[in-house]
């Protein structure tokens, strides 16, 4: 892992974003992030964005966006990350009506598909992040490995998030290699706990859950949790791995999201990084 790859996936600090955008980027590139990966830009111009990131010496990576967007508003939404700079584009997440299992999942990989080949028209990468329901088995086989392996790398790349990878079930450095070659950007998320309800409540979704099983399952800034992270960037790194991206769904241990992601940034920086 090279310092200067190490990002941070935005959402991590949604709460600072939405108080003071351009600052918290600049505090983002402070604690040793040279890329940020985006999610939402807060009714910011992407033009206005990309020209503060230059500035700033921050690059903008990539993008997580709806896989809904994505496909009501294709173009458009491909031009306005286009303008902003980012080399990759990411289905984030996937509501119930398109998680394996549904018929909707089947669209999915219709989907992306399509999206993949708008993409590459203006020299853009998809990119599919996963949660630990991809991890459920069709006819023996994950979810997800269906999906990559119904649309090719040519259109689709993977981001492994290897926090959500563990709490599937599966070994997060071995699953890195599995796709080695196609894995230009890795999630690194720390967590402590099993899985439980809560673990959606604390990413914004199911709120309700959250009260009923608070601590069962909970994100750590890196190096504070269960996951074996110099195995993992071992893993990824002779996988060809471009990019580290951190990100920590909500903060934990007392700590604010901005004090989570500097604790991240540091240990990266002072225990695996070169």
């Amino acid at each position: 892992m090279k310092k200067e790859k190490i990002a941070l996936q935005a959402y991590s600090v949604r709460d600072q974003l939405q108080e003071d955008f351009f600052g918290t980027l600049k505090k983002i590139k402070e604690y040793g992030y040279s890329g940020v990966e985006f999610a939402g830009l807060y009714g910011n111009d992407p033009l206005e964005v990309k020209k503060a990131c230059e500035e700033m010496g921050l690059i903008p990576l990539s993008a997580h966006v709806p896989f809904a967007e994505l496909m009501d508003r294709m173009e458009e939404t491909i031009d306005c990350y286009k303008k902003l700079g980012v080399k990759y584009v990411v289905i984030p997440y996937l509501t119930p009506e398109y998680r394996p299992g549904t018929p909707g999942f089947q669209t999915v990989i219709d989907g992306a598909r399509k999206i993949g080949e708008a993409l590459a028209r203006e020299g853009m990468v998809l990119q599919y992040h996963n949660h630990d329901f991809e991890f459920a088995r069709i006819d023996g086989e994950y979810a997800l490995d269906i999906l990559y392996r119904e649309v090719g790398p040519e259109l689709l790349q993977t981001q492994l998030d290897t926090c959500w990878v563990n709490v599937g079930g599966v070994n997060p450095a071995e699953y890195v290699k599995k796709y080695a070659g196609r894995t230009p950007t890795v999630h690194l998320k720390d967590f402590a706990g099993s899985k439980s309800e809560n673990m959606y409540a604390l990413i914004g979704i199911d709120e309700d859950k959250k009260k009923e099983t608070e601590g069962d399952f909970e994100f750590r800034p890196l190096g504070k949790g269960v996951q074996n992270f110099p195995a993992i960037v071992k893993a990824a790194d002779e996988g060809g791995a471009e990019w580290f991206i951190v990100e920590q769904d909500a903060p934990s241990m007392g700590y604010t999201s901005l004090e989570c992601a500097q604790i991240s940034a540091k240990y990266l920086l002072e225990n695996i990084a070169e």
